[in-house]
């Protein structure tokens, strides 16, 4: 449905009172397409190992990073490097291979030279915490781990090797409404997942968006959250963003006057799907200022072609995208309902359609769970002293850790009691693209429920959702350990264990029995603190 524009890296936009137009740390690209730079690939040098594996209390090797806080890692241990993807300003895609399973992963090395100020740490750490909270949501690419060693910083994450949406687009030269149908539908259920898990994407563009495959129907995953933040929404009518931020073409009007919100992702995502529709972006000029001053002014063109051709449907999505005033903007939410309402039967019964998600297609029965799901249902499964523990943790946690889990806790707790009750736990699922039968979901809330009160307070719902790199930090595995270990001898005895468990309705024998049976490995009759980080990490997948 047109030609579509040339690629908007050439005008980026980025500052704010407090950092210079280009910031120290700007992520790259993660895909599998070849590097143009014609140096061989050279991958990260090899620190000399660790200093061993733990065996009581946190490590006391000064070898320690000071971006991640933790002691460095070889990570060729971990992985094998292979070829050069890609090549940035601040450092190199690799493709890699994890050792123990043979999955082939991206990746992203920075040097640490380029990471030299501290707002540059705080950037990338930034990113970091936003991957993990992120991380198995659909359409969101997936974050594995990071290292660091005395050179550089590596982010492992999923591999994509389809590159990006920008390059599918200017290769196609047109979408049919079909097409822009299902690449749109991704991209706006990004923006509610990220707006219901208390995240704002605020660079959102085409380059953000890369494809698992090659194949013509591929998947889109976004990726550079690197100037994503935690929605700080604790007081009514919330905090007021000031930062300019964002690519030229895609910034919502409000970010250009210094006074925006979340609604900002829904307007981006809004002028990637005029784009799809049509093949130009709706505000254009030859100059970053000329792109500005049209933004500012707001008129859209529906009438030059390919408009006229355009399903009213699909032109009444993008126009409440488009909205200039963000209080009067289409949610993300309400864009997803109105993509699946039966009123809008040219351009989303197109989506419909799809084998995917028809009544009686291949998978319509076995919906995608949520991250949040998954990690419900792991804690759910968990023993007893595990659960106990991972409340310790939640606990302990910075307040910068649990930013998104908090925004999340307050969208499910609707009547605003400081606790989450059955009907808001299952309407908040539901959201996020969960379905379960009642007593799944029974199930899930007694999980939870660790007091055992009925509801789900704050400290169970962060301890039921946090994700696993929490438990990457040694001093939180510390500190709950010590928790147990009430004599400090180094070992949790069965009379600790039950002191511990009785404080919360859990100390009969049996269940004693259950929990030193599954973690005493050595059969000693006592939890050391190896096997009480064994079973903190085993079997914790997202």
């Amino acid at each position: 449905m047109g030609n579509c524009f040339r690629k908007s890296r050439d005008i980026p936009i980025f500052s704010s009172s407090d950092s210079p137009p280009h910031y120290q740390y700007r992520p790259i690209s993660i895909s599998s397409q070849p590097s143009t730079d014609p140096r061989p690939p050279q991958p990260p040098s090899r620190p000399a190992p660790s200093s061993g594996p733990i065996t009581k209390g946190p490590s006391s090797s000064s070898q320690v990073g000071s971006i991640l806080g933790k002691p460095y890692v070889d990570i060729t241990t971990i992985y094998d490097l292979d070829k050069e993807l890609g090549r940035g300003q601040f450092g190199i895609t690799y493709l890699c291979t994890e050792k123990a399973t043979g999955i082939k992963y991206a990746c992203k090395s920075i040097s640490r030279r380029k990471l030299v100020s501290e707002n540059g740490k705080n950037d990338v750490r930034r990113e970091i915490l936003m991957l993990q909270h992120l991380t198995g949501q659909p359409n969101i690419v997936e974050f594995k781990g990071a290292y660091e060693d005395p050179k550089n910083l590596h982010l492992v994450m999923e591999l994509c090797s389809g590159g990006e949406l920008f390059d599918r687009i200017t290769a196609k030269g047109n979408y049919s409404e079909r097409e822009a149908a299902r690449v749109g539908r991704q991209i706006v259920n990004v923006v509610h997942v990220c707006h219901f898990m208390g995240v704002m994407h605020r660079d959102l563009k085409p380059e953000n968006f890369l494809l698992v495959s090659r194949d013509e129907d591929a998947p889109l995953k976004a990726t550079d959250f690197g100037l994503s933040v935690f929605i700080e929404e604790g007081t009514a009518p919330g905090r007021v963003y000031k930062e300019f931020v964002g690519s030229a073409y895609y910034v919502a009007p409000e970010v250009l006057r210094r006074s925006y919100g979340k609604e900002i992702d829904v307007w981006s995502a809004g002028v990637i799907l005029y784009i799809l529709l049509s093949g130009v972006p709706p505000f254009w000029a030859e100059t970053e200022k000329g792109i500005f001053d049209t933004i500012l002014e707001g008129h859209t063109d529906y009438q030059s072609a390919p408009w006229p051709s355009i399903s009213a449907s699909a032109k009444d999505l993008v126009k409440k995208m488009l909205t200039k005033d963000p209080k009067k903007r289409i949610t993300a939410a309400q864009a997803l309902a109105n993509w699946l309402t039966f009123n809008v039967i040219r351009f989303m019964m197109y989506v419909l359609e799809h084998p995917w998600l028809k009544e009686d297609g291949k998978a319509s029965d076995k919906p995608i769970d949520s991250a949040v799901l998954i990690r419900m249902k792991q804690f759910r499964a968990m023993n007893k002293l595990k659960k106990l523990a991972l409340k310790v943790i939640a606990e302990n946690l910075s307040e910068e850790e649990i930013k998104g889990l908090k925004q999340m806790f307050n969208n499910m707790d609707t009547d605003r009691s400081g606790t989450i009750t059955y009907d808001e736990l299952k309407t908040g699922l539901s959201k996020l693209g969960s379905k379960l039968s009642e007593s799944e979901i029974q199930q899930l809330m007694e999980a939870a429920d660790v007091d055992k009160s009925g509801t789900i307070d704050y400290v169970e719902f962060i301890t039921a959702t946090m994700h696993r790199h929490r438990l990457d930090k040694e001093e939180n595995l510390y500190k709950a350990f010590q928790y147990f270990d009430k004599d400090g001898s180094g070992f949790i005895t069965r009379d600790e264990l039950k002191q511990a468990m009785t404080e919360y309705g859990m100390g009969d024998e049996a269940t004693i029995d259950e929990v030193i049976s599954d973690v005493d490995t050595d059969k000693d009759g006592r939890i050391d603190y190896e096997e009480f980080v064994a079973m903190m990490r085993k079997g914790t997948l997202h």
